[in-house]
């Protein structure tokens, strides 16, 4: 799922943004959800740190207990997230060179008073752009919804008994998709290793395989047996030199 997150002190700027986003979304058969804050607090970080999937950062570049530019620091390098993107949106112009100098992946610096609802339309136009474009993804229609999941948060995948969709378990909770599991394994790249008929695990989030009991323990404490005996040496293998 697409995640908004809109920082700002002012309500009202907030309220804007929030309008501009549903307004241009409703072009879009794209699943979002916006998280909206008034200040760079614990919440927003643990938004930061725990909400999976493609992010849109709409931050106030000041606030009384923050700045936007650190926050974007916090976002890229504490928490190695490169791939969200950023839109920095203030009332001081002056902050637009130290904002876009910083070396932040910034998409764009709107100023408030300079056309703001266009030029705020113009960078998710760019941002959604690059949502579509990503690379890495499972992309697919359910609901009348887009829906795209990042490979980096997937556990594993299960066909479901008796029926041609499939189950992947994401960091964030399932989701349930109209494709198989031979079609998925040839989107899928190589951290990926089919260990059953019906399973695909990331290897990525394995913590550990007991060859003896043929048993994976995903690094999330949940665990499978789905291990066919003729995958189990290729598995070990996978894993040994990964």
């Amino acid at each position: 799922m697409l995640t908004f997150i809109v920082v700002d002190d002012k309500n009202e700027i907030r309220n804007q943004e929030i309008k501009v986003i549903d307004s241009y979304m409703m072009n879009f058969d794209i699943k979002y959800k916006i998280k909206e804050y008034s200040e760079y607090n614990s919440d927003f970080e643990k938004d930061v740190k725990k909400v999976t999937g493609q992010k849109i950062y709409l931050l106030d570049i000041m606030t009384d207990n923050g700045s936007g530019i650190d926050a974007t620091r916090m976002i890229r390098e504490e928490y190695n997230d490169w791939q969200s993107t950023i839109i920095i949106i203030t009332a001081y112009p002056e902050y637009k060179y130290e904002a876009l100098g910083a070396r932040l992946y910034i998409l764009d610096f709107i100023t408030k008073a300079d056309s703001f609802t266009k030029r705020l339309k113009e960078a998710i136009s760019i941002a959604l752009d690059n949502y579509h474009k990503k690379p890495n993804t499972i992309s697919y229609k359910y609901n009348s919804y887009i829906n795209i999941i990042d490979y980096k948060d997937i556990i594993y995948i299960e066909k479901e008994p008796d029926s041609k969709r499939c189950t992947i378990h994401t960091t964030s909770g399932d989701e349930k998709i109209p494709k198989g599991l031979t079609e998925l394994e040839k989107e899928l790249d190589n951290r990926f290793f089919r260990t059953h008929r019906s399973l695909i695990v990331n290897t990525d989030k394995i913590k550990r395989f007991d060859y003896q009991q043929n048993c994976i323990i995903f690094k999330n404490g949940e665990y499978t047996e789905l291990v066919s005996r003729n995958k189990k040496k290729d598995l070990l293998e996978h894993l040994t030199n990964k």
